[in-house]
């Protein structure tokens, strides 16, 4: 019985606790109120009439609900041939980023791998100088890769942070033993990465294909300045030039530029949503390998 009534007992919090945890909810809560008002208010823009929105009558809700900023998006066939780029760019940049990333860094975190410390440190300065935006563009433009798709793939294909963290992984979650137990079986450094190294780094490996996958989506300043040809452009340059289209319109009659002004406005919020709800779907699915692998690869430098 004595047993029984212990463990129904309950350590009740001291009114210092319970204070503690109430400011702390309300930090949170407040927190969570700031983080979401603006993508709430950027959703609701985006589904009102266009009169609504540059009135400024859009503050939660939407007012005056209308689709005509995504019918103008939808009639553009060159939103389409930016959507189909822009997947194609993330997907197989970010499959090639991977590839490479792991490729280096798993050497860098090998104890028995010759000079090592010195690649590191070369690998590192990379981090901290470049040679430049133009001299960057001159060897882009000697390989041969000026507006091709490979120039928004090669040339930014490995981060250096990226390395740092999945070394630090492998080194924190690789046991030596293992390799020792492989090369005794008599399995080759390939075939250990391949078959031991890849399947135990799971929340690394969906780190960097999220970190890579956001950053190729969103990128656009690279097809900016290498690509010529429109049906090579990614969504996000189609889209920054339609906004351009619209806000510099000629129109002589008033009402006119009235309208193409409030469609301008309407235009930014709902090419917000566009381009960010692929990131918003695949977010949720990744979001527990993210945080473990950002805490078991930070553990060691």
């Amino acid at each position: 019985m004595s047993t029984m009534k212990l463990r129904s007992t309950k350590i009740k919090d001291s009114l210092g606790d319970r204070l503690f945890l109430i400011a702390i909810y309300a930090a949170l809560s407040l927190i969570l109120l700031i983080v979401l008002y603006p993508l709430i208010y950027v959703i609701s823009s985006s589904f009102s009439s266009p009169a609504a929105v540059t009135s400024g009558k859009v503050w939660l809700w939407p007012v005056d609900i209308s689709l005509k900023g995504y019918e103008n998006l939808i009639q553009n066939p060159k939103v389409m041939s930016g959507y189909a780029n822009s997947i194609f760019y993330t997907a197989m940049g970010t499959c090639i980023s991977v590839v490479l990333t792991i490729m280096v860094a798993y050497p860098l975190s090998r104890k028995t791998f010759f000079g090592k410390n010195v690649l590191m440190m070369l690998v590192t300065f990379t981090m901290l100088f470049s040679g430049g935006l133009i001299p960057t563009y001159l060897v882009v433009k000697q390989l041969g890769l000026i507006d091709t798709r490979w120039a928004l793939l090669i040339p930014n294909a490995i981060w250096v942070w990226q390395v740092i963290i999945t070394r630090s992984f492998f080194q924190s979650s690789i046991p030596d033993e293992l390799f020792d137990a492989s090369e005794i079986d008599g399995a080759s450094d390939f075939r250990f990465l391949w078959s031991v190294v890849v399947p135990l780094s799971k929340p690394i490996l969906a780190v960097l294909t999220l970190i890579y996958a956001v950053g190729q989506w969103n990128a656009y300043f690279d097809a900016l300045i290498y690509l010529k040809s429109a049906n090579l452009f990614p969504l996000q340059l189609i889209l920054r030039s339609i906004i351009i289209l619209n806000n510099s319109s000629n129109a002589t009659d008033a009402l006119k530029q009235v309208e193409r002004q409030q469609l301008a406005e309407l235009l930014k919020y709902s090419l917000i949503v566009v381009t960010t709800l692929p990131v918003l779907i695949i977010y949720p699915f990744v979001q527990r390998f993210f945080v473990q692998g950002m805490m078991v690869g930070s553990v060691k430098g």
